[in-house]
């Protein structure tokens, strides 16, 4: 038997329960895995709250780990026990001390990369990745905006972008949050509790707008990213912080002949060659310094509720790491 966290019911944070579970032992095409870090990610507090429908109840919240490889099903080829390996999506399950997982899902961890830091950033750089790299190809000249520029996902979009050569526009919450995205490589920072972001987006800008936003907020922010786009720009709606947005007429569009996508990570890393690509590149840029992690906040596995707690009151910045 393992901890591991469970839900038993969908809610608050108070759901979330410290038990014993079974693990067993893998199968023919699996690894199981004996976690050293697992990382928090906003996804887990939407399938907490039934936002995002969980296969079944009990279930065991967690999208991103690393670990070490205890033991591999019959047959398998190409990982070992004692291999350092990362984790970033389905299946769920990673708020656990150990647990099995498909062999084509895990990807190893280069030993230049600590696996705290791998756990602080698979999900979240891979989700950077194809945002800023497939959904939307930023190149020199591009002008972004990215909300919660100081978050998990926010702050490595704003890194990335800025070594992309793209002019960085960040929305936070707070002063301190703000030089947090200034460091980061924002270009313009503004405070959207103090000021209209949308006419401070129309300034920045000299009225022409933004190639693209990144908005992960949702209901509250976005009819506002809408106005910030200039002619055939593109809104990317990857989070819904603070709910999920009202429908958007088709005729909302039409005003800028505006592109608008609702993306998930899963759809863009679907072959084993996507997973691999995905991940080499956050890892190369980790280990190059292009992109700097943040583990602000590490939470022993037991403690799970707290950090969910702190990071839906919006105590956190950057990411957050829970250690079985």
């Amino acid at each position: 038997m393992v901890k591991a966290i469970r839900v038993h019911e969908l809610g608050g944070h108070e759901v979330l329960r410290w038990e014993d579970v079974e693990v067993g032992e893998p199968k023919e095409g699996e690894v199981r895995v004996r976690n050293k870090a697992i990382g928090v990610n906003f996804i887990d507090v939407y399938f907490r709250k039934g936002v995002y429908k969980a296969p079944s109840l009990p279930f065991t919240p967690g999208m991103e780990g690393v670990g070490v490889v205890t033991a591999v099903g019959p047959g398998l080829t190409g990982r070992k026990v004692g291999d350092i390996v990362g984790y970033a999506g389905q299946p769920m399950g990673s708020y656990a001390e150990e647990q099995i997982l498909p062999a084509n899902k895990v990807v190893p961890v280069p030993s230049s990369v600590d696996p705290t830091v791998a756990a602080s950033i698979l999900l979240k750089g891979m989700t950077a990745q194809f945002l800023l790299r497939r959904c939307f190809k930023v190149e020199p000249g591009h002008t972004i905006l990215v909300h919660a520029a100081a978050g998990g996902v926010g702050s490595l979009l704003c890194q990335w972008g800025n070594a992309l050569g793209a002019t960085v526009i960040g929305l936070v919450s707070t002063k301190e949050k703000a030089a947090q995205a200034k460091e980061d490589g924002c270009h313009h920072v503004i405070i959207y509790t103090e000021d209209d972001f949308v006419a401070r987006v129309n300034e920045v800008t000299a009225g022409n707008g933004v190639d693209v936003v990144y908005d992960s907020v949702g209901k509250d922010t976005f009819e506002g990213s809408l106005a910030c786009l200039k002619l055939r720009g593109y809104m990317v709606s990857f989070g819904q912080s603070s709910g999920t947005p009202d429908p958007v007429p088709l005729s909302a569009l039409a005003a800028k002949s505006v592109f608008l996508t609702r993306p998930t990570l899963f759809q863009y890393v679907v072959t084993r060659d996507e997973l691999l690509e995905a991940a080499g590149e956050v890892f190369s840029n980790v280990a190059s310094g292009v992109l700097k992690v943040r583990v602000n906040h590490t939470y022993p596995l037991s403690q799970a509720a707290k950090a969910h707690a702190d990071l839906e009151s919006r105590k956190t910045s950057g990411s957050i790491v829970l250690i079985p």
